[in-house]
């Protein structure tokens, strides 16, 4: 072999080996890294426990059908639960006597786990107080009553305010001049509710004479019928109440005789025999309490509401009472609103002479909470009352 051919041989293996070495240089190269996987979305807070409702109970004295005292204090519960909704569940027990039998109840309320309880009737009053001191922790309201504690405040309403304008169209539609009153308990309330009838019936006609039978008990239908046969056996033409059912009315009606409804409308009841309806709208003062329990607001005291805070009125007067009498009666609701008028202003006299408010001055709270004694024109004594 020429020394040419050697070469050539010689180049070509060169070449060969070079070729040979950028292969094996390319088969060395690293394989890219697999990208990371997407971290997991992060998930979305729980939604916070919703808060239990504020369970509230109520204790009625009568059946929430009467008519009257408890089926207004009903429609007050019932404004409380479309006012708040969900953050309320509420409760009643109906015709809970004014006895031990009140304290089982509510004792029992704050077993069920209620944490506000309202007591409608005075008689719940030692009671309430009594399971009060036991139960911190729950909100108590007392209607009617005068006894506080740091958890048990009192609630009422100016009813008197009601008897006022009720007596103011009795004055003028009395064809006899004598006027009837079927009384449940004499308590102050009850006695101040005859009086203001009466004053009210002595602003349009001071010839009226009021005379009261008193049957001792808030809901009673036989008793009460029997009571408003008596007056108007005796005379009365026109008769108020302070009793809890339509019995006073639907007696007249049957009689042939006139009368009001007291604490709910009760046209219905008596259709011709009805003046009007001397009303307790209770559904303002409950929802402020449940929005005080709520909000953390709730303190102990006393709240007397009427006309002015919208919790009493005079609805659905009859067509055939006169226009003077209606004329007056808006000036009462008018000037009760705006307190340019006072039903107790003086002088006014008992029934026996005395005066017990002097001219010109106005009753406080603390006189008309204690009224034992019939004004001028009633006839009788209070039960237990001022014997003087």
């Amino acid at each position: 072999m020429t020394d040419l051919n050697k070469r050539t041989l010689l180049k070509a293996a060169a070449l060969s080996a070079v070729a040979a070495a950028a292969l094996v240089g390319c088969s060395k190269q690293e394989t890219p890294a697999p990208a990371p996987a997407p971290a997991p979305a992060a998930s979305a807070p729980a939604p916070a426990p919703k808060p239990e409702p504020l369970k509230i109970a109520f204790a009625y004295v009568g059946p929430v059908g009467d008519g009257g005292w408890t089926f207004a204090h009903d429609n007050g519960r019932k404004a409380v639960e479309k006012e708040f909704g969900d953050k309320v569940a509420t409760s009643f027990v109906e015709k809970v006597p004014e006895s031990a039998d009140a304290e089982r109840v509510i004792r029992d309320m704050v077993a069920q786990g209620n944490k506000m309880i309202f007591g409608t009737t005075f008689g719940y009053m030692e009671p309430m107080l009594k399971v009060a001191t036991d139960n911190a922790g729950v909100k108590f309201e007392h209607t009617t009553g005068y006894k506080t504690a740091a958890n048990l405040r009192t609630y009422d309403s100016r009813t008197y305010e009601g008897a006022y304008m009720a007596g103011v169209i009795a004055g003028k539609m009395t064809k006899t001049n004598n006027l009837g009153v079927v009384a449940s308990i004499p308590i102050p309330e009850v006695v101040r509710n005859i009086n203001s009838f009466t004053l009210g019936a002595q602003s349009m006609n001071p010839k009226v004479k009021v005379k009261v039978v008193w049957v001792n008990e808030w809901f009673n239908p036989p008793k009460e019928t029997e009571a408003a046969t008596s007056l108007i056996n005796g005379g009365a033409d026109v008769l108020m109440q302070n009793t809890d059912s339509s019995a006073v009315l639907q007696t007249a009606e049957k009689l042939g005789k006139r009368a009001f409804g007291w604490d709910s409308d009760m046209t219905a009841y008596g259709p011709k025999a009805h003046l009007g309806s001397a009303v307790i709208n209770w559904g303002p003062y409950y929802i402020k309490a449940v929005r005080d329990a709520l909000d953390g607001k709730w303190a102990t005291g006393q709240t007397w509401w009427g006309v002015k805070e919208g919790a009493i009125d005079m609805v659905s007067v009859a067509a055939d009472v006169s226009d003077d009498a209606k004329k007056k009666l808006d000036e009462v609701k008018a000037g009760l609103k705006d307190g340019t008028f006072a039903i107790w202003k003086g002088p006014i006299m008992n029934n026996a002479g005395k005066e017990v408010l002097a001219k010109d001055a106005v009753a406080d709270d603390k006189f008309l909470g204690g009224i034992n004694f019939y004004v001028k024109g009633v006839e009788g004594k209070v039960p237990g009352g001022d014997k003087k």
